[in-house]
């Protein structure tokens, strides 16, 4: 499965503690049209680079992606009682 163009979820919703990047807030190296910047470049952190797109994760959208990575990150939070 390749990702999908304009979605970029799995930048926004999930935290990447080697960016610094808290969970719900899209990753400084989106550009305006949510490509990383990092693509391809040693620079990209390990995380993002084993993360591949799968259906389950994904969805059939844009937004089942969304709400299908907000409620990973809701339920593997380490604060979560």
């Amino acid at each position: 499965m390749d990702c999908r163009p304009a979605c970029a979820a799995c930048c926004i919703i999930p935290s990447i503690s080697s960016l610094n990047k808290p969970a719900f807030v899209p990753c400084r190296w989106l550009d305006d049209k949510l490509h990383c910047l990092l693509f391809g470049q040693p620079a990209r952190p390990a995380v993002c680079s084993s993360l591949q797109p799968e259906p389950e994760m994904c969805g059939s959208n844009r937004e089942e992606a969304l709400h299908f990575l907000r409620s990973l990150e809701e339920i593997t939070r380490p604060d979560r009682e």
